[in-house]
């Protein structure tokens, strides 16, 4: 709901206070008691105050009062669902959720930099640079109901760059640093300027499938190239997917294969590393 809106802080009724905050991209404001807890929290985008407490619904609203830009439901907060509770007990060395973009090439240059003076790129740098551009695009996504994770590891040292799911399916992407390079795909081969081929789509619709048998459900492989001069295919690649990077937020126009508690509850699954080591 569109609205003027004042600055949260000042201390309300019963000296309540207003504080914002956000949850999985909402825009939220948060009603505390003086001593710490909160006892309700305004959901904008959903026009609703949930509250904790019912015999404290009158100076939340009192609280409120200055931020509210038109009528809104009143009520208790919604009861967990299976994916709410399965998050809730997961230890945080399991969840992938908080993964970034590159997470494991991240780690991997922190553990072992390479020297400062070489006479090529690092492959590393230009491959996380292809990682954070799918990713930050991807991320663009979780607004219209759609998840992901970065960097899910898979037994031997593999991963999937990222896992997409939402309305139109579950997607395995992989990135390909391409930038200012001719891109010639023949599969499984993939041909970067004059370097050799690599049967890249035959890794890409490897890890899809042990995704799929991970999650018992259909993923789709699919290849992000990141800023590549020119892209040829010589014949449509078999079940993949191919995307630059700057088009995958064209996902979101997918739809009517996932409905949202699916999403969740296949999301809650695959961000428990447990579900991915024996795949």
């Amino acid at each position: 709901m569109s609205g003027p809106r004042r600055q949260p802080g000042p201390a309300g009724p019963g000296l309540l206070r207003v504080v914002p905050g956000g949850h999985r991209g909402r825009d939220r404001l948060y009603v505390s008691a003086p001593d710490g807890r909160t006892v309700a929290w305004y959901d904008r985008e959903a026009a609703r105050v949930h509250l904790l407490a019912e015999d404290e619904r009158a100076d939340v609203l009192e609280a409120l009062g200055p931020f509210l830009a038109g009528p809104v439901a009143v009520g208790p907060p919604p009861v967990p669902t299976p994916a709410d509770l399965a998050r809730l007990s997961l230890h945080p060395d399991d969840d992938l959720a908080p993964n970034r973009p590159g997470e494991a090439l991240l780690v991997a240059l922190d553990r072992d930099p390479a020297p400062a003076h070489r006479l090529r790129p690092d492959p590393r740098r230009r491959a996380l640079t292809a990682e954070r551009a799918a990713g930050e695009a991807l991320d663009r996504l979780e607004g219209v109901g759609w998840r992901v994770l970065h960097s899910v590891p898979l037994p031997g040292g593999d991963r999937i760059h990222h896992l997409v799911i939402g309305p139109g399916g579950l997607f395995a992407v992989h990135c390909l640093y391409a930038r200012k390079q001719r891109v010639r795909v023949a599969d499984p081969a993939v041909v970067l300027g004059r370097q050799e081929p690599e049967p890249v789509l035959r890794r890409v619709r490897a890890a899809a499938d042990r995704a799929s048998h991970a999650l018992t459900a259909e993923v789709h492989p699919l290849l992000a190239l990141t800023g590549p001069a020119d892209l040829r295919v010589t014949a449509p690649p078999r079940g993949v997917r191919i995307l630059q990077d700057a088009d995958l937020e064209g996902l979101a126009r997918l739809g009517g294969i996932l409905k949202p508690a699916d999403v969740e509850a296949l999301h809650a699954m695959a961000r428990d590393r447990r579900t991915w080591t024996r795949v």
